[in-house]
């Protein structure tokens, strides 16, 4: 059976936000990457990007479960020998949370071209405004990532 490729034509772009106040991390990610991809459109096509847009507001209010937020390290390579610097998640949420929150949706993606694609797709904002209400998005509610207490 043929691989379907969609012409241009035929993919569709929707714009979604996401308010992440006391959503958790890693369950918010795996959805935002899965709309991003665009899995959830009878049209998906591993070789192409045919996701959507996301935004994600109030990315200062999401929470990491058990010890990970002081556990959990981020780590930066200047390129250089011995170049490497490394700081844990609470350290890297308090300095820039929407730096957190997109570091973790990418490496939720294909890590080619076609990630970079679909990550410029993703709006991240620590605070609860976005300057993208002209595309009028859509709340997307993820339930399943709400932190359980």
């Amino acid at each position: 059976m043929p691989t379907y490729t969609p012409s241009a034509n035929d993919i569709e772009r929707s714009w979604y936000v996401v308010d992440a106040d006391g959503l958790t991390l890693g369950r918010m990610a795996t959805e935002v990457a899965r709309i991003l991809r665009g899995k959830h459109k009878p049209t998906f096509t591993p070789h192409l990007d045919t996701g959507d847009h996301v935004i994600i507001v109030n990315a200062d209010k999401v929470v990491l479960t058990s010890n990970k937020a002081e556990a959990k390290q981020v780590y930066r390579h200047s390129g250089y020998p011995g170049g490497i610097k490394s700081e844990t998640y609470a350290e890297l949420l308090g300095r820039q949370p929407a730096e957190a929150v997109r570091r973790t949706v990418r490496g939720m993606l294909p890590k080619n071209r076609l990630g970079r694609q679909m990550l410029r797709k993703l709006k991240v904002y620590a605070g609860p405004d976005h300057p993208h209400a002209a595309q009028h998005p859509e709340p997307l509610v993820l339930d399943a990532a709400r932190a359980r207490s």
